[in-house]
């Protein structure tokens, strides 16, 4: 025992040396407080659910630590409140913030969120197919028309929060501005859906096929 005591006695007393002066250089440091912008992130949200509410994106995260600690760079960009949304069924939740929701450098302490609460509709999320309507920009001369206008795909998928997929009885192409000139002619033109928290399930891109004419009287 004594053997293992005294065997590199010269660097353990180095050791201790330095871990004594640093517990002194960290305990020495005066504890202060900041609060930090932190983004909200969701896990484990079910594929099948949707949040229809507004999206809280960030977070003022009071927090208090050593002031070393507090001016690090990595305390502003690795700070983030996490939700764990397992289990969580559509409805109306509400999600208090604390220290588990929290990720700081290991010194700092959370004291408060600000706001303290997340609350969020949830829905199940629903798929439908909906028609594509062709609007057109105010382009074409009085003595001609637009006698036919059809847009291939006829219909796109669209998907979201359920109520609002409900709403949706049509999608629209981006105005159309058609050549003056009588004949068919093909347009690529992109779909959009007036509702922010409704998207397409695949491609809003569709061709449309314009035939115009001369009006009638004009010829």
């Amino acid at each position: 025992m004594k053997t293992f005591l005294t065997q590199n006695l010269g660097w353990k007393l180095l050791s201790l040396a330095a871990a004594v002066l640093i517990w002194i250089s960290v305990a020495g440091e005066p504890e202060l407080a900041t609060f930090v912008s932190a983004h909200v992130e969701y896990k484990n949200l079910s594929p099948a659910v949707e949040i229809n509410s507004d999206v809280v994106e960030t977070v003022y995260l009071e927090v208090r630590g050593p002031s070393e600690a507090l001016r690090l760079p990595e305390l502003p960009r690795g700070s983030a409140v996490i939700l764990d949304m397992a289990g969580i069924e559509p409805g109306q939740h509400t999600f208090t913030i604390d220290s588990t929701d929290v990720r700081l450098p290991r010194s700092v302490q959370l004291v408060r969120a600000i706001p303290a609460q997340i609350r969020m509709s949830l829905e199940h999320r629903a798929t439908r197919t909906v028609p594509v309507e062709v609007t057109f920009a105010d382009s074409l001369p009085p003595d001609l028309q637009v006698v036919e206008a059809a847009a291939e795909p006829r219909a796109l998928a669209i998907t979201g929060p359920a109520s609002r997929v409900a709403r949706v009885a049509s999608v629209h192409t981006d105005p159309l501005a058609v050549q003056p000139e009588a004949g068919t002619t093909s347009y690529r033109a992109e779909a959009y859906v007036d509702d922010a928290r409704v998207r397409f399930q695949d491609s809003p891109q569709v061709t449309v096929r314009v035939t115009v004419k001369a009006s009638v009287g004009k010829r």
